[in-house]
C-alpha cells in the first residue's frame, strides 16, 4: 500500500473533528453527540488490559487515515475502547438514550462499563442500541470487538489478496459513531411516497417507545409552509399539494417536511419524481423520468478512497466527486457493490443526480469460469443452480435477502434513486428472477436492472450489458430497456497521483491527448448512434482510479482530471435521446 496517495482532505483531517456532520439528513433531530476521533485499539483474542494505540474512527484500521494499517485477519479479533460522556442536560427526562453506529464491518458486540449492550452482523447497513441505562450516570467506558471472517456474508470488492479489480479489505467501525437522546414516545422513520401525477405526497409516521399519540404533519416549500394533516402512527395521510415542481437532475428541487409526535420533532424532506418504464413516441422501451422518456447518461463509482478505503475523508470529499460528475454533464451515477454514508445520497438529491444503487454482493469464492470469462466470450447460465455461483449455503443467500429487505427500508426515502441493482457479473448471484420480483415488490416505485452484465434470467426492467473488449452493437430487442451499463474503462497513468506499481485498465493510453481521442471517437463511433435504435442508458468505467485500477476520469487522489472537461461535456450533450 502506498504511503505516499493521500487527498487534499486527508492531508487536512484534525483527528478532533472528524466527519462532524449530522449524520442522517433524511431524518434530523435537534440532538447530536459526535463520537468519531480518537478511540484506544488493540488486536487480542480478549479484551486486553492494555490497547495497542490509538486509532482514527472511523477509519478502518487497514485505511492510512485510521493510524494503525493493519489488516484484521480472519480469526484475529479487533478490539476498541473510549470513555463516552453525555454533555449536561443531553438526556430528555423519561426518555431515551440512543447509540447509533452507520457502518461496522463484519461481526461486532458492544458493552458498556463490561456489560454487552448489542450485537451486529453485516458490514454495510447502520444499527442502534438502547444504552439509556448503562449511561444513566452520564459516562460509561464504550467498547466494541470487531471481527471480519468474511465467510459467505456481504463483502463488495474488498479482497484479502487484492490486485486488479478487487480492492484492499477493510474493517471495523467505517461510518459515523453517534448518540442522540429521544423522548419516551418519538418519531423513529418517516416513509415518504411522492405522486407526483396525483400533486400529493403519501406520508406515515413510524413511532417507537412507549405512548399513544397523534402525528402533526407540516410540509414546506423555501421556508413557506404548503400543507398540514395530522395521523396516528402507523397510518399513511395523503397530503395534496399546490403548484407541484418535480424534481430532475436539471432542476433538483426539495420539499422539506416536519413532524412532531408528543414533545418530539424531527425534520426531512422530499422530491416530487416518478421512475418508470415506458415507450418513447416511436415504441421504444425507455427509462421515464416524470413520465417522459429520459437518458440516463452515468459513471460507474466504486465510492474508494486512497487515504480512507470505504471511508470518505470529509464531507467535502464526497461533494467534491458529484459536483465533478455534474459539471461534466453526467446525469446519474451507479453505486457500485457499497451503500454509501446517508450524507452521499443527501448530495445525490440535492444536486441533482440520478443514483442506480447496487446491492452488495457475497457468497462463496467467485468462479473464474461463471464470472470472468463472460467478458471475452458471451455465456449465460441458470442461477437456480447455486452451487455453479457459489450460493449453494442457504443461510448465506437468506442473509442476502435479508440485507436487501433492510437496505430498500434505508434507502427508500432517497430522491434520486432510480434503479436497483441486485447482482452484478455473477457475483453471488442466485435466483434473480425471483429476486427481481421481490424488489419490486418491496419498492415498485423503481426499475429493477437484474443482473448487470452477464447471466441474464430475463428478468427484470432492463437488458443489462457490458462491453469492454469488442465494439458494442445493438442487439435484437427483446422488450426490456436497453442499457450498456460498463463500458470503456479506458486507463492513464499520472506519474504522481497513482496508488501503486501495478496497472489495470481495460485499454491502456500513454498520454492525454490519444485518452481523449479515443474517449470522442468510442462515444461519437458506437453510444450515441446506438440511442435511435434503442440504448437508454450508459455506465462508463469510471469515475476514479482505484488501486490497481487506472481507468478513471479522475485519479485516485481526485487532484487530476485526465480528460479536458470541455471535451467531456461535448461527448455528453449527445447522450440524449433523440
Amino acid at each position: 500500500m502506498s504511503d505516499e496517495l493521500l487527498t487534499r482532505w486527508g492531508r487536512a483531517l484534525d483527528p478532533e473533528a472528524v466527519l462532524p456532520e449530522y449524520p442522517r439528513p433524511q431524518l434530523v433531530r435537534d440532538s447530536y453527540l459526535n463520537l468519531n476521533g480518537r478511540w484506544e485499539y488493540a488486536f487480542a483474542d480478549h479484551e486486553p488490559e492494555r490497547y495497542d494505540g490509538e486509532i482514527v474512527v472511523p477509519f478502518s484500521p487497514e485505511a492510512p487515515l485510521s493510524g494503525v494499517r493493519r489488516q484484521l485477519q480472519p480469526g484475529e479479533t479487533l478490539w476498541y475502547r473510549r470513555v463516552v460522556r453525555l454533555p449536561e442536560g443531553f438526556a430528555v427526562p423519561g426518555g431515551r438514550v440512543l447509540l447509533h453506529f452507520g457502518a461496522v464491518d463484519q461481526e461486532c458486540r458492544v458493552f458498556l462499563d463490561g456489560v454487552e449492550a448489542g450485537a451486529h452482523e453485516g458490514g454495510y447497513l447502520p444499527f442502534r442500541l438502547d444504552v439509556t441505562e448503562a449511561l444513566a450516570a452520564g459516562e460509561a467506558t464504550l467498547v466494541v470487538s470487531v471481527r471480519d471472517d468474511t465467510g459467505v456474508g456481504s463483502r463488495g470488492k474488498q479482497k484479502l489478496a487484492r490486485g486488479g479489480i478487487w480492492y484492499t479489505a477493510q474493517s471495523g467501525i467505517w461510518q459515523t459513531v453517534w448518540a442522540e437522546a429521544v423522548p419516551a414516545a418519538y418519531v423513529e422513520r418517516l416513509t415518504l411516497a411522492p405522486d407526483l401525477a396525483g400533486s400529493a405526497v403519501e406520508v406515515t409516521v413510524h413511532a417507537g417507545g412507549a405512548g399513544p399519540g397523534t402525528a402533526r404533519i407540516e410540509v414546506s416549500a423555501d421556508g413557506v409552509p404548503l400543507a398540514r394533516a395530522e395521523a396516528e402512527p402507523g397510518v399513511p395521510v395523503r397530503i395534496a399539494l399546490p403548484d407541484v415542481r418535480a424534481w430532475s437532475p436539471e432542476d433538483p428541487f426539495l420539499y422539506d417536511v416536519a413532524v412532531e409526535l408528543g414533545v418530539d420533532r424531527v425534520t426531512g424532506y422530499f422530491g416530487m419524481r416518478s421512475f418508470g418504464v415506458g415507450p418513447d413516441r416511436d415504441g421504444v422501451p425507455r427509462l421515464l423520468l416524470n413520465g417522459e422518456p429520459y437518458f440516463h447518461a452515468g459513471l460507474l463509482d466504486q465510492g474508494y478512497w486512497p487515504d480512507g478505503l470505504y471511508t470518505p475523508p470529509a464531507d467535502e470529499a464526497m461533494i467534491h466527486d458529484l459536483a465533478m460528475v455534474k459539471s461534466l454533464g453526467f446525469t446519474m451515477v451507479r453505486k457500485h457493490i457499497k451503500i454509501e454514508p446517508l450524507r452521499w445520497y443527501h448530495h445525490c438529491d440535492r444536486l441533482g443526480l440520478l443514483v442506480w444503487q447496487d446491492l452488495v454482493n457475497g457468497g462463496e469464492p467467485y468462479r473464474p469460469w461463471v464470472v470472468t470469462a463472460p467478458v471475452l466470450a458471451p455465456l449465460t447460465l441458470d442461477d437456480r443452480r447455486h452451487r455453479r455461483f457459489g450460493r449453494a449455503d442457504a443461510a448465506g443467500r437468506a442473509r442476502f435477502e435479508a440485507e436487501l429487505r433492510e437496505t430498500v427500508e434505508l434507502l427508500r426515502n432517497v430522491v434520486s434513486l432510480a434503479v436497483w441493482v441486485p447482482f452484478n457479473e455473477g457475483w453471488g448471484q442466485f435466483d434473480a428472477a425471483r429476486i427481481a420480483g421481490e424488489l419490486a415488490a418491496l419498492d415498485p416505485s423503481r426499475s429493477v436492472d437484474h443482473a448487470s452484465g452477464w447471466h441474464d434470467q430475463g428478468a427484470g426492467d432492463l437488458r443489462s450489458l457490458h462491453v469492454y473488449f469488442r465494439r458494442f452493437r445493438v442487439p435484437r430487442p427483446d422488450g426490456r430497456v436497453l442499457a450498456l451499463t460498463e463500458y470503456g474503462g479506458y486507463g492513464l497513468r499520472v506519474e504522481g497521483h497513482v496508488w501503486g506499481a501495478a496497472e489495470f485498465g481495460y485499454k491502456r493510453f500513454a498520454d492525454a491527448a490519444t485518452l481523449g481521442a479515443a474517449f470522442a471517437r468510442l462515444h461519437a463511433e458506437q453510444i450515441a448512434p446506438a440511442i435511435a435504435r434503442g440504448l437508454s442508458a450508459t455506465v462508463y468505467t469510471q469515475l476514479s482510479d482505484v488501486e490497481d485500477e487506472l481507468n478513471g476520469l479522475l485519479t485516485y487522489d481526485r487532484e487530476v482530471l485526465k480528460l479536458d472537461a470541455a471535451l467531456i461535456r461535448s461527448v455528453n450533450t449527445r447522450l440524449r435521446l433523440p
